[in-house]
């Protein structure tokens, strides 16, 4: 092979990586939203848990968070207005890069 050829698949390989570590960074994001939701619902244990997995998978209906974020506000209602619910998204996002960092 050549030096190209190595680049080329190294650069294939980091963004493969990258994408994997991005969907796993959004998934674990979008389960800390549900269980935050779920305390605010008043859901705790395993009811808290099937919530989260809700959320999970309602990140699968369209590309991007707009999904997650329709999920979360129309099942929390007035629990929780937009920017508290984007903030909390967002914060969570961090949290979940980090958490997936001190794993690898």
């Amino acid at each position: 092979m050549s030096t190209f050829d190595d680049r080329e698949h190294a650069f294939e390989a980091k963004f493969a990586h990258d994408a994997e570590m991005q969907f796993k960074a959004e998934a674990r994001r979008n389960k800390l939203l549900g269980l935050w939701a779920a305390d605010l619902m008043g859901k705790s244990g395993d009811e808290a848990q099937v919530y989260a997995q809700d959320v999970i998978k309602s990140d699968f209906e369209e590309p991007g968070h707009e999904d997650v974020y329709r999920k979360v506000s129309g099942d929390l209602g007035d629990l929780a207005d937009e920017t508290t619910i984007r903030t909390k998204m967002a914060e969570l996002m961090a949290e979940a890069k980090a958490q997936l960092l001190s794993e690898y």
